[in-house]
């Protein structure tokens, strides 16, 4: 019996130990100090904060500490994520004074105050961007299909960046969009590249990233001729290379235009060593120079627009801003498209009274009616600075 008595006391002292243990391990909801990983941390500080996404970026909604002047300072401001965890003390304080203003006002006499001059940019954001002097259309390259004749050589996505490159120095009025970003964001709507060419998809890609054109290209070739003499052992060798080319208009959902290049022969003739290696080379320079005019003029041909990213109260979010050469000032047209899609009404006018983010702008309103996120906005008049 004794023994017994015993036992259960050391069975009790082991099972409180145990306990004991794994408590020590755990660490208790109550407990100030968590670990994990750096995004729960953000999430943790972003519980009662609405946080947005506007041209990929995440911005924290907090309110504009010179609200309170008038004229056209907006009600809000967005910061981006990292800034706003930085300064978190900063904006928490900033918002407090503004709550106790409020207050202090609601029981005094009210006091007109001069508003400050119209143009005065209001930017939340540390990334500065230097204003271009017209607008910039914004296009994605997609990998063009690779139709080579090895399988063991693929040129399509080595041949987007390669003409990418070659219409930076072309046509400098355009931002070109990272594709891999696209394709990402198409996985996570349940679209893959192959549906580019879908009206669906080329809404989606404008609404969110302000894309006006997507470009789509085949590859058929190279085809290497190479030739050898009884005096030449290392012959001497000639390519030739096809690539056809969409241009698919974001708005009507439609193929713009249809390019086709292929390179002359003659001038892509190499001798000795790695001949049909650089024979191979001059094909692909001689069309994507080719490809670039054709695609350049065609852009230049393409209307500017931008669109509706959200409507608060009085201030409308832009998705177009600084990189796109907007300007503090400038007059937007508002334009609603009909119920074919093809009949387009002006139904308002907007103009730009701030900058944020990298590529973001608000608006007021100061003719006609409110906008909805359906709408696009085209420029009306150059009255910023």
């Amino acid at each position: 019996m004794e023994s017994k008595s015993i036992r259960s006391y050391h069975s009790l002292i082991l099972l409180s130990s145990i306990l004991f243990f794994l408590s020590a391990c755990a660490t208790p909801a109550w407990f100030p100090i968590k670990k994990g990983p750096p995004h729960k941390a953000k999430m943790k500080e972003l519980l009662d904060k609405e946080v947005i996404l506007i041209d990929r970026h995440e911005y924290v909604k907090v309110l504009n500490p010179r609200a309170h002047e008038g004229g056209d300072q907006p009600k809000y401001l967005y910061i981006p994520v990292e800034e706003y965890l930085s300064k978190k003390e900063a904006y928490v304080s900033s918002a407090l004074r503004i709550e106790e203003g409020k207050r202090i006002l609601s029981h005094a006499p009210s006091l007109s105050s001069p508003s400050p001059a119209v143009g005065k940019e209001v930017s939340s954001s540390s990334v500065s961007v230097f204003p271009v002097a017209q607008l910039k259309k914004k296009v994605v390259v997609a990998h063009f299909d690779d139709r080579t004749t090895s399988a063991d050589e693929t040129f399509g996505d080595w041949l987007s960046e390669k003409l990418i490159k070659e219409m930076i120095q072309r046509a400098p009025q355009t931002l070109f969009i990272d594709y891999q970003m696209v394709k990402e964001f198409l996985e996570k709507s349940e679209l893959t590249p192959l549906e580019l060419e879908l009206p669906k998809a080329s809404r989606v890609l404008s609404e969110v990233f302000g894309i006006q054109a997507i470009v789509l290209g085949e590859i058929t070739g190279p085809y290497v001729f190479t030739t050898k003499g009884t005096k030449d052992q290392e012959g001497t060798s000639t390519a030739i290379i096809k690539i056809e080319m969409k241009i698919i208009d974001t708005l009507s959902g439609k193929i713009l235009k249809t390019i086709s290049a292929q390179n002359p022969i003659f001038p892509t003739k190499e001798k000795g060593t790695f001949s049909d290696e650089k024979a191979k080379e001059k094909a692909f320079d001689l069309t994507i120079n080719d490809l670039s005019r054709s695609l350049s003029r065609e852009l230049d041909r393409l209307d500017w627009f931008c669109r509706v990213a959200k409507v608060e109260g009085e201030e409308v979010y832009i998705n177009a801003g600084k990189l796109s050469g907007l300007r503090v000032g400038d007059v937007m047209e508002v334009i609603r498209f009909g119920s074919l899609g093809e009949k387009r009404e002006i139904t308002g006018k907007i103009q730009i009274s701030a900058l944020f983010g990298m590529d973001a702008s608000i608006g007021k309103l100061i003719q006609g009616e409110k906008p909805n996120e359906e709408d696009i906005l085209k420029l009306a008049g150059r009255k910023g600075s």
